[in-house]
Formats: C-alpha cells, structure tokens, sequence
C-alpha cells in the first residue's frame, strides 16, 4: 500500500466511497440522499477517484487508430489533455498467444487490430537480437472527451481520425481498454531513456488519471500530466507532492468526489502557494524526506501577479522547490480577465476591444527574464509541443539543488478562440511567432549570462522572425491571425490594426533581448 492510500484509509473505506458516493453522483442522486461526511468536512477526496468517471456521453466523436500508419512515437499519448490514449509495448510471443486468444472474445477482432508493427518496437530491437514488440494503442471511450488533439499531434503520419461514437464502437473500445489494462507492464527494455515520450509507456508514470473536469483539449492538464510523468519515470510513483494555487487546475481537479491525481495535493488560497510550499518543504525536510519532489503550480495570474511576492520570496529562499506556472495570459478561471501575463493588443476581459481602447494597452511581463534575476534559480520556458525541450527542463528542475520555475505555455480554448484540437499547433506557432521563446537558464552552466541562457529550440535563434522553407514569414500578426482573441485588430481586407503592429514590436524587443543576453547578438 502507497503513502497515499494508506493515507486514504485512515479517513474513509474506499470500497464504500467508490459504490455509495460515486455511485450517487453517478446516478444524479448524490444530493438528495447523501449525508455529510468526515472527507467532506475536511475538504478531502481519496486518490484517483476521477479514474471511475465515465466521459463517453459528452461528445459525437472518438479517435479511430490505422496501425499500418502508427509508427510508435507516442505523440497522441503524450499530447492527450485526459489520459485517454495509452501505449504499452507487448513482446512478440506474448503478442502472438494474445491474439489467438482474441479469436475467441467478443469485439476480439478489433482488439487485434489495435496492434501495430513498428520500425522503433520491433525491427529495431530484432535486429539487435532482442525480442520485437508490439505496439498496443488503446482509446478509452470512458476518458476521452473527443478534443481531437491526438489526430492534430500525429500530424503527417495520419494514423489517427475522428469518427462518429456509436452503441457498437463504444463496446469495441471499451473491450480493447479492458484487455489493455489486465496486460503486464511494458518491459523495461523497450524504454529507451534518450527518447523522452517513451516514459509514458509505464503505468507507474500515469499519476494523472483522467477524469478531470477540463474543457475539452485544455492546454494545462497535459502540461501537467507530462511533469507528473517525468517526476515518476526518474523519482518513484511515490516520490512527490503539490501545492497548487486556486485557479483552473483547482477546479477541474478537485470537482467532488472526482481526483484525477495519484498523488498528495493540496490547495491554499490563490496568492500564496509557494508560502504553503515552503511550510511543506521545511516540514519534510525535518522528517528527512530531504529527497521528495514538491512542486506548485499556478496560472499566470497566481504566479505574475498577486501572488508574485510569495513568488518571488520562495525563489529568494533557496528552498528545494519546483514551480510549474501554467501560462494562459489570462485569469482563465474568472472568465478571462487580464493579468499581466496578457499580450499587448489581446482582446480580453478588463481589457476589451472597444472605440477608446484596442484590447490590453500595458505590455507583458516577462517572468522568464525575472526569475532569472534572482540568485540561484533554475528557469526554463517551455511549450507542451516542444516534448523533448518540456521535458528536459522537468528532469532538469527536479535535479536542481535548490527553486526551480517552468513556465509553459498553455493554450485555454475558450479564452484563446481556438479549437479544442489546437493545442499542439498554437504551441509551436506561439514559439516560431517569437510570441513565447524556448529558453532555460541554468547557474551551473557558468558564471556570465550568455554561458546561462540558452536559447536552443527555437527556430533561426540569430534572426529576428523565422522564414519558412517556401520564404513565409512567422511574426506576432502572423500568430495573431489564427486566434479569437485578436480577431478584431484586423480589417475586411485583412490588415492588422496600429495596436497588433505594437504588439508585434513589443514582441521583436523581447525576443532581441533574450538574443543579447545569450550572446546571439
């Protein structure tokens, strides 16, 4: 038993809350029958709860996956906001028994073909003498929500599409789901630690469970199970803890009695969670837990505005703890008002498109380049897109001996005027724009700016805008055009307004700093 779900028991019998207070909410019944109770009270849910709940009715369409097209590189697992797509790996043998086996079942066909052969799983492994693998792709209907963010990361490959959800599809799924979870664990062998997606093939990295209350291809829950995922694939399942600031994260992963965590979170008030944190870390630290991972996350608002102070005090610290700032630029959960993370010229709440004014007049504040500033902090600037550079800069906080901040991009599709499906594609295009540069700054790299700031990851570092192979120009209106939240800075004739063109200025001064500071120009 886990830390964790000894902690549970103290407090509530978990088979009883799984078959009286899931079951009631489940039903529609919860608030007529049930009565208070001592989790309740306590503001308390046990862990992973949220793995019971059931989003098959919530959307028309699912993903269907073409196996001859899969080529295993685990893209639609990582980029899934809801933990609905998984991946593991089943050795050739084991595979083969597997699907005589199906013959037999129910909907055992369809699972058959959830299988692919790939270069990566299987040639390669054969080829150097070991055993190939299968690669098993399985959508949970239970999970998924129908964003289709996982057709839009598989890009060109075209392995997977959208389909319509009926009676007959769901049973298929729900079959393939279930003969998925009863399988052993991908073997170790088939991990290979310089391919940094593959981590998602454990279960013991999945401390994310779905079942969260996220708008559909919500930017922030993927960031958040990608740092979950790499906390566990180094530290242990069990290693880690979080503090979160009220805001979006908040609620869709505490909406009773659904947790989609695995692990120990808590929720404070919304200035303050890196003052809470510190309390938590100087309390595990005199219990020698010197080792445990703490992280808090927090939305721009949180983190760049009325809780900067406790920010910026805990930075000051030298406190062992992580920051994971979930970057909208907006207070997306009051209604997408701006913060100071807004981008000059954005059409938002407080801050409208009107006569008098043309969106946010006040230009972004630029945590990255702060936090850089205090003595000792590790910082990197990140995208969900970007799954090598993200999750490097995870591995990378986790082993820094002191506070570390990551701030991401998040696309939020309601406050964005974007699809559900864009998350990855507004991602790298925020970063290719110059909108939100990669960057990750690290102390320990030398003693000037320029050996602590590196700028790699971004496309033409040495330019000012990105010229594409067929000489498109990438700059802030061309990133602007694609989104709800600039709509009105451009004309019938699509020309940008003087407000956009200042926003794109403002964009270009940024990213020219960042260039002089890592010695680029």
């Amino acid at each position: 038993m886990s830390a964790t779900e000894k902690f549970a028991a103290d407090f509530i019998d978990q088979e009883i809350f799984e078959k009286e207070i899931l079951g009631a909410y489940q039903d529609g019944s919860a608030e007529q029958c049930l009565p208070a109770d001592r989790a309740v009270a306590l503001s308390w849910m046990p862990p992973a709860t949220g793995a019971l709940r059931d989003f098959s009715t919530i959307a028309p369409d699912l993903p269907e996956l073409d196996a001859a097209k899969c080529v295993g590189c685990m893209e639609c697992v990582t980029q899934c906001p809801d933990t609905a797509i998984l991946a593991k790996i089943v050795p050739a043998a084991q595979h083969a028994a597997l699907v005589d086996k199906l013959g037999g079942e129910e909907h055992g066909d369809f699972t058959a073909r959830q299988f692919a052969k790939t270069t990566k799983y299987f040639d390669v492994p054969a080829r150097k003498g070991h055993e190939g693998g299968m690669f098993f792709l399985v959508t949970d209907p239970g999970k998924c929500k129908g964003c289709g963010e996982c057709v839009t990361a598989c890009g060109d490959h075209q392995a997977l599409r959208m389909i319509p959800k009926t009676d007959r599809n769901l049973e298929q799924y729900r079959a393939a789901t279930s003969v998925f979870r009863k399988l052993p664990d991908t073997p170790r062998a088939y991990i290979q630690d310089k391919v940094l997606s593959d981590m998602m093939l454990r279960n013991s990295t999945h401390l994310f469970v779905g079942g969260a209350a996220s708008c559909m291809g919500c930017g922030e829950t993927t960031a958040i199970r990608m740092m979950l995922t790499a906390t566990a694939f180094v530290h242990g399942e069990n290693s880690m803890g979080i503090v979160a600031a009220t805001g979006c994260n908040t609620v869709y992963g505490s909406t009773y009695p659904h947790n989609p965590y695995k692990v120990p979170w808590t929720n404070s008030l919304f200035e303050n969670a890196p003052a809470v944190a510190m309390g938590v870390r100087a309390q595990w630290d005199q219990r020698g837990l010197k080792s445990k991972r703490l992280w808090v996350l927090g939305g721009d608002g949180a983190m760049l505005d009325i809780g900067f102070q406790a920010l910026s005090r805990m930075l000051m610290s030298g406190m062992d703890i992580k920051v994971l700032v979930l970057d909208t630029q907006v207070y997306s959960n009051t209604g997408g008002q701006a913060s100071t993370a807004t981008f000059l010229a954005q059409d938002s709440k407080m801050a409208a498109y009107g006569k008098s004014q043309h969106g946010k007049s006040e230009r972004r504040k630029e945590l990255a380049q702060i936090a850089m500033m205090h003595p000792g902090v590790y910082v990197a600037q990140t995208t969900c897109a970007h799954v090598n550079h993200f999750y490097r800069a995870i591995l990378a906080a986790n082993e820094y001996p002191g506070p570390a901040i990551v701030n991401v991009y998040t696309p939020c599709q309601p406050e964005h005027g974007i699809g559900d499906d864009a998350s990855v594609r507004q991602s790298k295009l925020a970063v290719d724009a110059r909108a939100f540069p990669l960057l990750v700054y690290d102390p320990r790299a030398g003693e000037s700016l320029k050996e602590r700031l590196n700028l790699q990851g971004n496309p033409a570092r040495k330019d000012d805008w990105y010229v594409t192979p067929k000489g498109e120009t990438v700059n802030f209106v061309s990133f602007a055009r694609t989104e709800g939240r600039f709509a009105k800075h451009f004309d019938q004739d699509g020309n940008p307004s003087p407000a956009l063109l200042r926003a794109q200025e403002d964009r270009l001064k940024n990213w020219r700093l960042l260039q002089e500071l890592a010695g680029l120009r």
